[in-house]
């Protein structure tokens, strides 16, 4: 009796010590946009690595000082410096557009709640908006006609998977649009196998689950005999049918997370292909952004170029030349003209700058089409890395 009782104060201990934290980490957001406002007025970047660095080191002093490992006091951190990052450029962003600070968005995305693409919107606009409107859709078309007819504010849709690659469709529909690329965000995919009763694997008969999924996760489905797939339009509607279903032979392939929000369990964790899974998702809108100087921004542009041996590579030169790291090329085949194809760039460079400006000058002279799909703030924060003699224990 004594135990339960010590261990219910330790437990009592436990939640006031995670209050007090929740009350700090609010408070260095908080000074962390102060910092922002002092670089409203001045070009300088948002982000200071070797700042960063030292700021690591000393917390991992200080807390060995303390008994806290350093892998420990680092991985925190480093979540604390990306949130930072990201509210700065958040602010900015909001001041260089001022015209998109309002409390509520309207977003479409692919399937319903519990879609990767749900979670991928939540994500991006919890930054940016008090209030997020959904539109669930059950395809790519039909979320880039939503925003071009003005029902929607925003359109978010997967681009690439590091274990897929590219969503070629989402390309295609690219070429015939007047939205405009205003955003990104990267989205951990962690593949689950999930049931809405208990049971186990040899009893599964049927999966269910979008396409991506099933390609990214083939070699765990490669593995279980005479099982029956079943394509969805999205996560979601898969999550929906086998919790509508409520039978232990069936299963659904999609996150905890969203599983959750059906009353969904994991019967299976990481079954994808690769460990790290990732899928990166753009945003669209009707209108373009500008981009604040003192924030890293990515440039996405389509062209064609001339039908002459060596024509895309005196492009590439030309980014070269300029100082502008291209970070994606994609090639997709332009419809009724055989044999044509039409490139897609993300280069790492901000619109507004001399040197995109004048790279853009100079491939519009050597292309037979070049247009720009947007410049928008690159999302992904990279960690800081700190030296591994700081990261030994004395």
């Amino acid at each position: 009796m004594t135990d339960a009782l010590n261990l219910d104060k330790i437990r009592e201990q436990i939640t006031e010590t995670d209050q007090q934290l929740l009350a700090l980490f609010a408070k260095r957001r908080a000074l962390t946009l102060n910092v922002a406002k002092s670089k409203a007025h001045q070009i300088r970047p948002v982000r200071d690595q070797q700042r960063e660095q030292e700021l690591l080191i000393r917390l991992i002093k200080q807390g060995k000082a303390l008994g806290l490992d350093a892998h420990y006091v680092t991985s925190v951190f480093q979540i604390i410096i990306e949130d930072s990052v990201l509210n700065q450029q958040a602010y900015l962003q909001q001041l260089t557009n001022p015209n998109l600070q309002i409390p509520a968005v309207s977003v479409a995305f692919l399937g319903d709640k519990g879609s990767y693409s749900y979670l991928a919107s939540y994500r991006y606009f919890s930054r940016r908006a008090e209030k997020i409107i959904e539109s669930g859709c059950q395809s790519f078309s039909e979320i880039m006609q939503l925003v071009e007819s003005g029902h929607v504010d925003y359109g978010v849709l997967p681009i690439e998977n590091t274990s897929s690659g590219s969503i070629n469709e989402v390309y295609d529909l690219l070429q015939h649009t007047n939205l405009s690329i205003v955003g990104e965000i990267t989205q951990p995919i962690e593949h689950c196998l999930l049931t809405a009763v208990n049971t186990n694997l040899a009893r599964i008969k049927t999966i269910y689950a979008h396409g991506q999924p099933f390609t990214q996760c083939s070699n765990f489905l490669d593995k279980q005999k005479n099982i029956r797939i079943e394509y969805c339009e999205s996560t979601a509607d898969a999550m929906a049918k086998v919790y509508e279903l409520q039978d232990e032979t069936v299963a659904v392939i999609g996150s905890e997370e969203g599983g959750q929000l059906y009353n969904l369990h994991a019967l299976e964790k990481s079954i994808a292909n690769q460990d790290e899974n990732h899928s990166r998702f753009i945003v669209v809108a009707r209108k373009p952004i500008e981009v604040a100087e003192q924030i890293p921004a990515k440039t996405t542009l389509i062209l064609s170029t001339k039908q002459t041996a060596g024509a895309l590579v005196e492009c590439l030169l030309v980014l070269k030349e300029k100082g502008i790291n291209m970070c994606k090329l994609e090639s997709r085949p332009i419809q009724g003209r055989p044999w044509e194809e039409m490139f897609y760039l993300d280069v790492e460079a901000n619109l507004k700058t001399i040197a995109m400006q004048d790279a853009l000058s100079e491939l519009t002279a050597m292309t037979n089409f070049i247009k720009v799909l947007g410049c928008y703030p690159i999302e992904h924060i990279s960690p800081t890395n700190v030296p591994f003699n700081e990261l030994l224990t004395d």
